[in-house]
């Protein structure tokens, strides 16, 4: 065990196995910190899953009760309105921040979807649209890496698809990894119905068309070119939330299979603060807690990739990075609005992956001036998250006294004919919804808790009337029946706006809290995710991203990271460039180069060298630093 290391990544989710990998992969000794304890396989942890007879996405995973991890079970709604929060999170309204996270190695990425479309590029310039903050980069910075990041995760996807209905500038000749995952028998029912026709948004002018479109998966489908598929392919299991039984869906474990030798990773060592050099700036230490002992570890690189919420609290926690006052501010999530009902013939949900298709037309376009854009998931797994799972309806039949051939019949035809909607709404940036450090309230090692501030806009509460109308025009289409509301117990997120009762569930999606920007006076890191003020210290993850637009963010992440590798790499290598010195005019004897002290590797001998200063990927001079 070494006390120095090149660089040193806090957290092991998707963000921080990503940088982890890569500058492993360039020879950068590296030492990975996770909070949380070993996760099991995904069989393992289905297995475990169904043997408990279900529970919250994190139920099969090992909690460390030194890292408490924050679940949507611990709010619930009063029945008077309001709602109650219990648990790692302290929450101070007016409304629940709605998404709980994994604090395990492999983090929230070993319980999601498995969604994973690419930003709009219009959702690079909402500041520019009228509302929250524009990106300093744009989508062509960030197109390359999205192909990297596809490559790496494996997606499944149709690119002329993708080109043709959200309108991606996805450069000719580019082939996703994986075919597109196949719709549901859901999906086409749906599509049949409703391809070609149209619907009205009250906020926009003209009638809206419709197609409903195969969305891009992180889940190995057939392969367009030989070894794109890293596992078996997917058998279309209707547990991918929280484990995928078979491996096909990507998860950060499949990444860290893959590690260099040069990378280590602690579980259980809980990271307390990050000390840096009060003249320079720069990051020097990371504290980290395990086994009732204090711990400190050196490096000339220091990572932060712990989840949005808990990068926060960390950057507050050593008092670093916050002269523009913007550390934990800036809270963004997707409130996701759900509608649900029965359709008039049975569609066969629970077959496949909670979502595989969507409705596009409503992510871009003129009203986004008037509401927030919204993204339409098509659900496969009935009512299952709007609160109406099939033990909820078997329960309900059996209080009815519903019993045998009748009980049956009637529980098969009504899960049957059950689906639902998940309307996926933009959250733009507000410094007023933030994350503090609650000093009253600590975690079981004596550390302050994070506290939330948060609320939705009115842009956000009329993307939410918009999405209730648009809805309403569907299941007319469909011939569905509505079964959809909100009853103050069951929805903590439940608000009212022009006399319409809404209610929203969080969807797991936090960004914004070491927001992005192009100046240190109103931002936390530049366009490399580097701190402003600390020229060794990365926060990495969707904390950076300025806007979420209304695609799930892991991809995105996983390109930030990406890029984010590549500019570290390159800071490592001059870290370790030999500085000239020149000899005294009077001298005529060549002086060999020599290395700062304070910028020389390790002292400690390693068998992983550190890459040579002649890299071609070292940056021209030109470059800005």
């Amino acid at each position: 065990m070494t006390a120095r290391w090149d660089a040193v990544v806090v957290g092991a989710g998707f963000a921080g196995t990503l940088v982890a990998h890569r500058l492993g992969a360039q020879g950068w000794r590296v030492l990975v910190l996770e909070a949380g304890r070993a996760a099991p396989t995904g069989a393992e942890a289905a297995t475990a899953h169904r043997a408990a007879g279900g529970g919250p996405p994190t139920s099969p995973y090992p909690h460390s009760p030194e890292a408490p991890s924050p679940d949507v079970t611990d709010l619930t709604g009063n029945p008077d309105g309001g709602f109650t929060a219990t648990g790692h999170l302290r929450q101070y309204g007016p409304l629940p921040y709605a998404s709980g996270y994994l604090r395990a190695n492999g983090g929230t990425g070993l319980l999601w979807t498995g969604l994973t479309p690419r930003m709009h590029p219009e959702d690079f310039r909402t500041g520019d649209l009228g509302h929250g903050r524009s990106w300093p980069i744009g989508y062509h910075d960030l197109e390359p890496h999205y192909r990297e990041a596809e490559r790496e995760l494996g997606v499944a996807a149709d690119a002329e698809e993708q080109r043709r209905a959200v309108g991606l500038p996805i450069p000719d000749g580019y082939d996703f990894p994986m075919r597109a995952i196949p719709a549901s028998y859901l999906d086409r029912q749906l599509a049949r119905a409703l391809d070609g026709r149209t619907v009205r948004d009250p906020a926009v002018p003209g009638p809206a068309r419709l197609a409903v479109t195969a969305t891009p998966h992180a889940r190995n489908g057939v392969p367009t070119r030989p070894g794109s598929a890293d596992g078996p392919l997917c058998a279309g299991s209707s547990s991918c939330v929280p484990a995928c039984p078979s491996g096909a869906k990507y998860t950060p474990m499949r990444t860290q299979a893959r590690w260099a030798a040069g990378v280590e990773l602690r579980t259980e060592a809980v990271v307390s603060r990050v000390l840096a050099d009060p003249e320079t700036g720069r990051a020097r230490e990371v504290e980290y807690l395990a086994g009732g002992t204090t711990h400190r570890v050196t490096a000339d690189l220091v990572v932060l990739a712990a989840h949005a919420i808990e990068n926060a609290r960390l950057l507050l926690l050593s008092g670093l990075a916050d002269r523009s006052d913007q550390v934990g501010r800036n809270l963004m999530d997707h409130p996701a609005l759900l509608t649900w009902g029965l359709m008039p013939r049975p569609v066969g949900p629970y077959r496949g992956p909670g979502s595989t298709s969507g409705l596009e037309a409503f992510r871009f376009g003129p009203g986004r001036d008037r509401r927030a854009p919204f993204r339409i998931e098509i659900g496969n797994w009935g009512w299952s998250w709007a609160g109406g799972a099939p033990e909820v309806e078997a329960a309900s039949l059996l209080a009815a006294g519903l019993r045998g051939k009748e009980l049956r019949e009637r529980l098969g035809d009504r899960l049957g004919r059950q689906f639902s909607l998940q309307f996926e709404l933009e959250q733009p940036a507000d410094p007023a919804n933030r994350v503090t450090l609650d000093r009253d309230r600590r975690d079981p090692l004596g550390l302050p808790s994070p506290a939330i501030r948060y609320d939705v806009s009115e842009y956000v509460r009329e993307g939410m009337a918009s999405a209730r109308a648009v809805s309403d025009q569907l299941f007319a289409l469909l011939g569905a029946e509505d079964h959809t509301a909100y009853p103050a117990a069951g929805w903590p997120g439940r608000l009212e706006h022009r006399g319409t009762v809404h209610g929203y569930r969080g969807a797991g999606h936090a960004g914004g809290t070491h927001i992005m920007g192009d100046s240190p006076a109103n931002s936390v890191v530049d366009h490399w995710q580097r701190c402003w003020e600390h020229p060794n210290l990365y926060a990495v993850g969707c904390g950076s991203m300025p806007s979420l637009g209304t695609s799930n963010p892991s991809l995105t992440m996983a390109a930030l990271a990406l890029r984010s590798a590549e500019r570290m790499h390159r800071d490592l290598l001059e870290l370790r460039r030999p500085a000239a010195v020149a000899p005294p005019a009077a001298s005529r004897v060549p002086v060999a180069p020599v290395f700062s002290p304070a910028l020389t590797p390790s002292s400690s001998p390693s068998p992983f060298s550190s890459p040579s200063s002649s890299s071609s990927s070292s940056p021209s001079s030109s470059e800005p630093s």
